[in-house]
C-alpha cells in the first residue's frame, strides 16, 4: 500500500514538510481549496509554489475548486505526479483531463461521498487515479464515513470490468483503524493521523501493513 500525506491540518507547514521529507512516504498530498467549491480556502499558488524548498517528494495535487482549468497549468509546474479534480465540477471534464495529460502528469477524478459511482464511467479510460472521499471535502480531521468501504469496492469492480489501469486513492478519515475498510485501494491519503503525531514515520508505516 502506498501512502500520501496531507498537510492540510498542519500548524507549521515548512517544518512538517521537512519532517515528511525524511520519511518514506510516497507522495505529499496537496489540498487546494478556492472557498467556492468548498467553504475553506488554502494558501495561494504564489506561496504554494515554494513547496520544493521543503520537500523533494512527488506531489499528489487535489483540486477542490470550481474551475480546475485555472489551476492545472500552475501545479503542472511543480514536482507533480497526479492532478485530481472533482467529477462534480461544471467545467468540461474531458478538456481538463486532456490538459493534465498534455503535461505528462497523471490525471485523476475525485468523487464525493454522495455522488453516484456511475458518473465516473465515461472518463475511466482517461484516468490514472480515482480519489474516493471518505469524508465531505473541505476540512481536515473528520471521521471516516460509513459506506466508504462499499464505494471503494464498487469502484474496484468498475475498474476491473472496464480493464483500465487506474489507481484507487482514499482520502479522509484514514488511520490505522479505518485502513481495514480500504483493502481494495492502492493509495491511502492521511492528514491529521500523521501530522498530529509525534512520529510521522511510525504512522506512515502503520498504514502500509
Amino acid at each position: 500500500m502506498k501512502v500520501s500525506a496531507s498537510f492540510l491540518s498542519s500548524k507549521n507547514v515548512p517544518l512538517d514538510l521537512k519532517k515528511l521529507n525524511d520519511t518514506d512516504v510516497d507522495y505529499i498530498h496537496v489540498d487546494i481549496m478556492d472557498g467556492k467549491f468548498v467553504k475553506n480556502k488554502t494558501m495561494p499558488f504564489h506561496e504554494m509554489k515554494h513547496i520544493y524548498q521543503y520537500t523533494s517528494k512527488r506531489l499528489d495535487v487535489h483540486l477542490m475548486v470550481e474551475e480546475p482549468s485555472k489551476y492545472i497549468p500552475l501545479y503542472a509546474e511543480l514536482n507533480t505526479e497526479f492532478i485530481t479534480f472533482h467529477v462534480e465540477v461544471e467545467e468540461d471534464i474531458m478538456k481538463n483531463l486532456e490538459m493534465i495529460k498534455s503535461y505528462s502528469i497523471g490525471s485523476g477524478l475525485a468523487i464525493n461521498p454522495d455522488t453516484k459511482v456511475s458518473t465516473l464511467v465515461p472518463y475511466l479510460p482517461y484516468l490514472d487515479e480515482i480519489l474516493i472521499m471518505g469524508v465531505v471535502p473541505g476540512e481536515g480531521g473528520q471521521s471516516f464515513l460509513d459506506g466508504t468501504k462499499e464505494k471503494i469496492e464498487e469502484i474496484r469492480t468498475l475498474i476491473d470490468s472496464y480493464h483500465v489501469n487506474c489507481l484507487i486513492n482514499v482520502d479522509g478519515g484514514v488511520n490505522q483503524k479505518t485502513k481495514q475498510f480500504c483493502q481494495e485501494a492502492d493509495i491511502l491519503t492521511a492528514g491529521s493521523y500523521i501530522i498530529s503525531s509525534d512520529n510521522f514515520q511510525e504512522k506512515i508505516s502503520s498504514l502500509r501493513d
